[in-house]
């Protein structure tokens, strides 16, 4: 039966890994099916991160079929603190959060996934984080028939697919001219890029990591970056993504020898670079990383007829170099009405806490200094 039939829907939720392993292929047609999905919905990506990062008994996938085809899904987690929540597979190594709708039956599979939601929030919170706009999820936010708030959350930036001389373009004319020149000196260099092949990916991955620690040491790199289950999930994801077409590892070398890679993960929608590292002696040899990154990521969206070019989540100082769109993610907290006023406690705790992070900023211009020591230390 087609999603496009009037066959009646059926919702189920999925509490079993193997079972959740084994729907590889019905989730992939349906990630190619719902125009907002991104990277970080496909199934490579959350059944290999459930792999590093899952909790035995947590896993809560809602799954919507029609018939045996499977045309909605929403991949989630229960965990306990700080208090009972429904909270999507990815964690904070995910950029975008969304449920998954089949665009031919999305009118009635977005409600379905809201009734089904409820029928699994009965003792939890839902609490959707970094749902990008646009996305299905907003219009199971719509549908939603209980308690219900919005929060902005993190901040990304984007950039149309164009060829990279109109981007350069975009930029002001003394910056336009600088970044001209910085290309210049990079293309002498004799930098060349290449691909890296599914059953290169494991050495890959390693020398991507150690560029990256090398890249941020003394500067707080992310400790999750350096962590094993981290690198298990990235080198199995990327594997797997770069199989499908859902991803690529590209190595930058110079006389031989790898001194930049980038991992960039691709949906229908968008090129979003993910994690680089870059060796610092680049930087002697007038190399502009960032610049090389961009000028290679914009020609393949290009050419590939992916419309954006992300920079993901972060509002680094050289990011907007480029005028990029700022699109803020927003937060999604659903509850059933008996359990709203859990809601309203969860609400008060997560603004409460963002008015503590922005009010230390203010008051203590070098608490990014110390947190960045901080994270160097819990690294050793």
């Amino acid at each position: 039966m087609s999603a496009g039939s009037t066959g009646a829907l059926s919702v189920t939720l999925c509490r079993d890994p193997r079972q959740f392993a084994a729907l590889e292929e019905p989730w992939n047609r349906l990630v190619r099916s719902c125009p907002t999905a991104t990277p970080f919905q496909s199934h490579a990506w959350l059944h290999s991160w459930w792999l590093s990062y899952g909790r035995e008994g947590r896993l809560r996938v809602l799954l919507v079929r029609r018939g045996d085809e499977l045309v909605g899904a929403a991949a989630l987690m229960l965990v306990h603190r700080p208090l009972p929540l429904l909270v999507p597979l990815g964690g904070g190594i995910t950029d975008y959060f969304d449920v998954l709708a089949d665009a031919r039956c999305a009118d009635e599979v977005v409600p379905a996934l809201a009734r089904g939601l409820h029928r699994a929030a009965r003792g939890a919170v839902v609490d959707l984080r970094e749902v990008r706009p646009g996305a299905a999820a907003e219009r199971l936010y719509g549908h939603w028939s209980g308690a219900r708030t919005q929060l902005a959350d993190s901040t990304c930036m984007e950039l149309p697919a164009l060829p990279f001389d109109e981007l350069v373009k975009r930029m002001p004319k003394a910056g336009a001219q600088r970044v001209r020149a910085k290309l210049r000196k990079t293309d002498a260099a004799g930098i060349e890029e290449r691909e890296v092949t599914e059953e290169e990916v494991p050495r890959a991955v390693r020398t991507l990591l150690r560029l990256h620690e090398k890249q941020w040491r003394g500067r707080g790199v992310t400790p999750e970056h350096l962590r094993p289950r981290f690198a298990e999930h990235l080198t199995r994801a990327t594997r797997r993504m770069v199989r499908r077409g859902e991803g690529r590892l590209t190595e930058f070398r110079l006389e031989g020898r790898v001194v930049a890679a980038n991992v960039t993960l691709l949906s229908a929608g968008l090129s979003g670079g993910y994690l680089y590292g870059a060796d610092p002696g680049l930087r002697d040899k007038k190399v502009d990383v960032a610049t090389l990154l961009l000028r290679h990521e914009a020609g393949r969206a290009l050419a590939e007829g992916r419309p954006v070019v992300s920079f993901l989540r972060g509002s680094e100082p050289y990011k907007n170099h480029w005028r990029p769109e700022v699109v803020v993610n927003q937060r999604f907290l659903l509850a059933t009405a008996a359990l709203a006023p859990l809601l309203r406690l969860h609400e008060s705790q997560l603004t409460g806490r963002g008015r503590a992070v922005e009010a230390l900023r203010e008051s203590l211009p070098a608490a990014r200094d110390w947190r960045a020591r901080l994270n160097e230390l819990r690294v050793r």
